[in-house]
C-alpha cells in the first residue's frame, strides 16, 4: 500500500461509508429515507441546497490570489518598503515614482494572468461528468456534483463510482480500488454486510468513491458524498498543490536559476555602494532595482496568456485541456500509442456475417452470440454496451433470430482479462447449454472439439481486416448458476465477423504527425495479422510486431528494448500496455497514450500526456490529460503544434531576459563602482524594466517558425545559461560605448548621462526580440506578428520621447542632441547584426542538445487527475 495512502487510511475516523456497510441493504435505505424507486426530483434538490455539491475541490479565479502571486517576490516586497522609508528620510519624489512604477508592473501582471485563470475556468465548466441515477422510478443522467444522499447510482463496466455507496444490486460487481487502498487486484461486491470493524479494503458491500467498476453490474444508494468520502479525504489531503508538469518543472528551475543570479548581482552591488561611502538608502534602492530588473517579473503573465490563448485555439479545433499547463506537454510529445480503432480506422464497427464451421448452421452462430452479449436478450439495450455487441444486436440479422426462444438464467459478464463472456441459456424444454463468446485465441484453448479447418478459417479472416468473435458451447444439465470454470469442455461452432474500415485522411494525419517529429506505435486487443493488415493500408512500415504472450515474458529491461524496437503491440492486457508505456518513457521518451476503453485507463495514467476522446467510458476520460471532442490523429497534431509554438514563444521571453536585459543590469552594476554617480536611478531602472517587459506582452502573439515546430523542445537550464554568458557580455559591450560616447563625446552630466543610456537600453534590449526570435536571418526569412511589432517599436518611442516629455524633470531626465540619436542608430544596427552573427554561431557549437531524462508519474498525480472529476463549477458559469 502507497506509505501516504496508508497513513491517510489507518488514522481516519470510521466513514459513513463504513458504518453502512455493516448494516443491511434495507436498514440503510431506510435510514437515509430512500424508496425502492429513488428520491424524488425535488427531494434531491432540496438535500442539494442544503448540503451542498458532490464536490472535493472548487474552481474559480480567485483575484485575491493572482495579486499575492505577483506580489509575492521577496525582493519586490524589500523594494517597496526601501521605497516608503526613503520617503521619511528626504527622497519622498523617488519613493513615489519607484511605488507608481511598481504599482503598474503588478498591475499589468496581475490583469493577464487573472483573465487567463478566467479562461481556464471556462475550460473548465466545459468538461463536465455525468453519472445514471434512480429518481422516481426513472433513470435519469445527472451531473455527478449534484449526487446527494440517497440517490440510487447505477453502476456498469468503467464507472467511476461517484460517491460512497452501500450497494442494494451486485451482478458480478468488481471494481479497481487502487486510487483508495493501493491494492492492484480488483475487489469483489456483494450486498452482504461485512463485519463490523472492517477495514476500508474490505468493505465487500460498499462502493468508494472514485474506484472503477472493473466487471458486472449494481446498484447503491448513496451514504456519503465530497470530502466526507474516504476518497475525498485523501484528495483534500493532496489538494495543497497541484502536480507538476515537466513544463513547470523547467518554468520553476529556471526561476530559480536567474533569482540566484539577482541575489549574487545585487549582494555584490550593494557591499560595492557602501564601501564606496554611498548612501545607505540609495545604495539600498538601486541595488534591489537591479535585482528586479534581472528577475522576471512578467514570465507568469506571459506564459498564462500564452496558454490561454492556446487553450482557446484548441478548442476551437475541438481539443480540450483539463489544465491549461498541458498544453506545453503536448508539445512535448515524440511518441505516441494509440488503438487504432477511430483513430485509423473509422471506428464504426459493423456485423459483417457469421461464419460456421462445417456441419453447423450460419443462424445458430448468430443467436448464440446475442445470448451471450452484455445485455438482457429479452429487452436488449445497446446504450453502455461494448461496441461488438452493440454493433451485433444493430445489424439487419440480428432482428430475424429467434431469441425469444431462449430464457437466460445467468452471466458471466465480459472482462478484460479472460476477452470473452459466457451465458447459461435454455430454450422451452431443453436441458441448459453454456455459451461462450470472446477472442479466438481465450476461447480456442477452452474447447475440445474443433473442425480441423477453424485455424485456416480464422487466418482467413484475420487476413481480410476483420475483427473476429469466437463462438463456443457445450451441454450443461442440471447447472443452474454460471461461472467461469464453467467454461471448459467446448465446441467450437463458428465466428463472427466484424468490418471497421481505414479512415479516408488517416495516412494524411500520420503523416503530419511524421512531419511534427512524432513517432505512433499501436496497442490493439485485436490480432497481429489484423494490425498489420491496417498498417500495410495506411503505408506504414511497422518495425516488428510484439504481442501480449511475448510481453508476458520479458524482464522490464528486455521489455525496455523490445518495446523500442516495435511498431505494433497486439492482444495485449491493460497491464501490459501499461507495462508497454512504463518501457517507452524509461528511455527518456515524451509518451502520449490514446485510449478510450476501460482497458485504457491504467496506460492512460502511465502516460506523459493521456489522451481520450469525449465519447470514451468515464474512467477513460478521467485518466486523460487532454480530451479530443473528434476522435482524430489530425485533431492531435493541432494540440501537439500549438504546444510546441508556445513554448517556442515562452522562450523568447526567457532568452530576452537572459540577453541585453541580464547585460543592462550587468552594466548598470559595473559603472555604479566605476563612476561618481549612479549610472541610472532606481525609478529609471524600474520604468525601463516596465517598459521593456510591456513590449514583451505580445510575445504569445508571435509567429513561429515551420522548423521549430518538427522537433520537440525542452528545458536546458545550461543551454540558457551559455545563451546569457554569450549574448550578455556582447550587450554589455554597447552599453560601455554608450558610456563612452557620453562622457567624452558629449560631455555628459549625471542627467544626460542618464538619459542616453535609458534610450540606448530600451532600444536594444527590445529590439533584439526580432533577431533573437527566430533562428532564420530576420525580416527577410522571418517576419514576427503585427502585435509585438507594434508593440516593440511603441516602446522604443515611448523610451526616446520619455527625455522630452512634460515629466522629463520628475523623472530625472533631460533632452539630447540630434547627434546623439544618429550615433544610437548606428550602434543599434552595428548591435543588431553583431547578435545575429552571434546567434548563428551559438546555434551551430553551443546549442548542444539535452540527454533525455527518465520520467516519472506519483500516486498525487492520479488523485488529481481523479478528483478533477468531483470539482464544482466556477460562479461564473453558475
Amino acid at each position: 500500500m502507497n506509505g501516504a495512502l496508508g497513513a491517510t487510511v489507518a488514522t481516519a475516523a470510521p466513514s459513513p461509508v463504513r458504518t453502512a456497510a455493516c448494516q443491511e441493504a434495507a436498514a440503510v435505505l431506510a435510514r437515509v429515507g430512500t424508496a425502492s424507486d429513488g428520491l424524488s426530483d425535488e427531494e434531491a434538490a432540496a438535500r442539494l441546497a442544503r448540503f451542498g455539491p458532490n464536490a472535493v475541490r472548487g474552481h474559480r479565479a480567485r483575484p485575491w490570489r493572482v495579486l499575492g502571486r505577483q506580489v509575492r517576490s521577496p525582493i519586490l516586497i524589500l523594494l517597496f518598503v526601501t521605497a516608503i522609508i526613503s520617503a521619511f528620510v528626504g527622497q519622498a519624489t523617488e519613493a513615489v515614482i519607484i511605488a507608481v512604477i511598481l504599482v503598474v508592473s503588478v498591475g499589468l501582471g496581475f490583469v493577464n494572468e487573472f483573465r487567463a485563470e478566467q479562461a481556464a475556468d471556462a475550460l473548465h465548466d466545459r468538461l463536465r461528468h455525468t453519472v445514471v441515477v434512480m429518481r422516481g422510478g426513472r433513470r435519469l443522467t445527472v451531473d455527478v456534483t449534484d449526487l446527494v444522499t440517497g440517490d440510487l447510482v447505477v453502476l456498469s463496466v468503467g464507472t467511476v463510482v461517484p460517491a460512497d455507496l452501500r450497494l442494494v444490486e451486485a451482478t458480478g460487481l468488481e471494481c479497481d480500488e487502487s486510487i483508495v487502498t493501493g491494492e492492484a487486484r480488483a475487489a469483489t461486491k456483494s450486498v452482504s454486510p461485512v463485519a463490523e470493524g472492517a477495514g476500508v479494503g474490505d468493505l465487500g458491500s460498499g462502493a468508494l468513491m472514485g474506484t472503477v467498476v472493473h466487471a458486472g453490474a449494481g446498484l447503491g444508494v448513496v451514504v456519503a458524498t465530497g470530502g466526507e468520502t474516504e476518497f475525498g479525504r485523501i484528495a483534500v489531503g493532496l489538494a495543497a498543490q497541484q502536480p507538476q508538469t515537466e513544463f513547470q518543472r523547467g518554468l520553476g528551475q529556471f526561476s530559480t536559476f536567474l533569482l540566484l543570479v539577482a541575489i549574487i548581482l545585487t549582494t555584490l552591488i550593494f557591499v560595492a555602494a557602501l564601501l564606496l561611502g554611498r548612501p545607505l538608502i540609495e545604495s539600498l534602492l538601486f541595488s534591489l532595482a537591479i535585482a528586479v530588473g534581472i528577475t522576471p517579473q512578467l514570465l507568469p503573465a506571459v506564459v498564462s496568456t500564452s496558454l490561454a490563448a492556446g487553450s482557446r485555439a484548441l478548442a476551437r479545433r475541438r481539443v480540450l485541456v483539463k489544465r491549461m499547463v498541458c498544453i506545453e506537454d503536448l508539445g512535448d510529445l515524440d511518441l505516441l500509442v494509440t488503438d487504432k480503432t477511430g483513430t485509423l480506422t473509422t471506428g464504426r464497427i459493423v456485423f459483417d456475417r457469421p461464419v460456421p464451421l462445417d456441419g453447423v448452421e450460419a443462424g445458430e452462430v448468430l443467436l448464440l452470440g446475442l445470448l451471450a452479449t452484455d445485455t438482457d436478450p429479452a429487452a436488449p439495450q445497446t446504450v453502455g454496451l461494448n461496441a461488438l455487441d452493440a454493433a451485433l444486436w444493430e445489424s439487419g440479422q440480428a432482428h430475424a433470430a429467434p431469441v425469444s426462444a431462449y430464457r437466460r438464467l445467468d452471466a458471466v459478464p465480459f472482462d478484460h482479462e479472460r476477452r470473452m463472456a459466457g451465458a447459461l441459456v435454455a430454450a422451452a424444454g431443453s436441458a441448459p447449454i453454456v455459451v461462450v463468446k470472446g477472442a479466438p485465441e481465450s476461447v480456442l484453448p477452452l474447447c475440445t472439439q474443433a473442425d480441423p479447418s477453424a485455424a485456416q478459417v480464422l487466418q482467413g479472416l484475420y487476413s481480410e481486416g476483420s475483427r473476429v468473435i469466437a463462438i463456443a458451447t457445450r451441454s450443461a444439465a442440471g447447472l443452474g448458476a454460471l461461472t467461469p470454470d464453467d467454461e471448459s469442455g467446448l465446441t467450437l461452432l463458428g465466428f463472427l465477423a466484424f468490418v471497421d474500415g481505414v479512415k479516408p485522411d488517416a495516412r494524411a494525419s500520420l503523416q503530419r504527425l511524421a512531419d511534427l517529429g512524432v513517432e505512433v506505435k499501436i496497442a490493439t486487443g485485436d490480432s497481429a495479422v489484423v494490425a498489420e493488415r491496417v498498417c500495410t493500408e495506411l503505408g506504414m512500415q511497422p518495425k516488428a510486431t510484439l504481442t501480449g504472450d511475448a510481453v508476458e515474458s520479458l524482464d522490464d529491461a528486455q521489455l525496455a528494448e523490445a518495446a523500442r524496437a516495435s511498431s505494433i503491440f497486439a492482444r495485449v492486457s491493460p497491464e501490459q500496455k501499461a507495462r508497454i508505456i512504463r518501457a517507452l518513457r524509461q528511455k527518456g521518451r515524451a509518451v502520449g497514450f490514446l485510449g478510450d476503453g476501460v482497458n485504457d485507463a491504467l496506460a492512460l495514467h502511465r502516460a506523459d500526456i493521456g489522451i481520450s476522446v469525449d465519447s470514451a467510458v468515464d474512467v477513460a476520460k478521467d485518466a486523460a490529460d487532454v480530451l479530443l471532442l473528434d476522435k482524430d490523429l489530425d485533431v492531435l497534431a493541432d494540440g501537439v503544434t500549438e504546444g510546441r509554438r508556445i513554448f517556442a514563444n515562452t522562450i523568447k521571453y526567457v532568452l530576452m531576459g537572459t540577453s541585453s536585459n541580464f547585460g543592462n543590469m550587468f552594466s548598470a552594476s559595473i559603472a555604479s563602482v566605476i563612476l561618481p554617480f549612479l549610472p541610472m536611478l532606481p525609478g529609471q531602472i524600474l520604468l525601463n524594466n516596465l517598459l521593456y517587459d510591456s513590449s514583451q506582452l505580445a510575445i504569445p502573439t508571435d509567429n513561429v517558425d515551420a522548423e521549430q515546430l518538427t522537433v520537440p523542445s525542452h528545458w536546458d537550464i545550461g543551454a540558457i545559461r551559455r545563451f546569457m554568458l554569450l549574448f550578455g557580455p556582447i550587450s554589455s559591450l554597447f552599453d560601455f560605448a554608450t558610456f563612452g560616447l557620453m562622457l567624452f563625446a558629449f560631455q555628459a552630466g549625471p542627467p544626460e548621462f542618464r538619459s542616453g543610456w535609458f534610450i540606448e537600453s530600451i532600444a536594444t534590449q527590445t529590439l533584439i526580440v526580432f533577431v533573437i526570435r527566430t533562428r532564420r536571418v530576420p525580416f527577410l526569412r522571418s517576419r514576427s506578428s503585427l502585435p509585438l511589432t507594434v508593440s516593440v517599436l511603441a516602446v522604443v518611442a515611448v523610451g526616446a520621447w520619455l527625455p522630452y516629455s512634460p515629466m522629463t524633470g520628475l523623472l530625472g531626465f533631460t533632452p539630447l542632441p540630434a547627434a546623439f540619436f544618429l550615433a544610437l542608430v548606428a550602434m543599434v544596427v552595428l548591435y543588431l547584426v553583431l547578435v545575429e552573427v552571434a546567434k548563428v554561431w551559438y546555434y551551430a557549437r553551443l546549442s548542444a542538445p539535452r540527454a533525455p531524462e527518465v520520467r516519472r508519474r506519483a500516486y498525487p498525480h492520479r488523485v488529481a487527475r481523479r478528483a478533477a472529476r468531483f470539482t464544482t463549477r466556477s460562479p461564473r458559469a453558475s
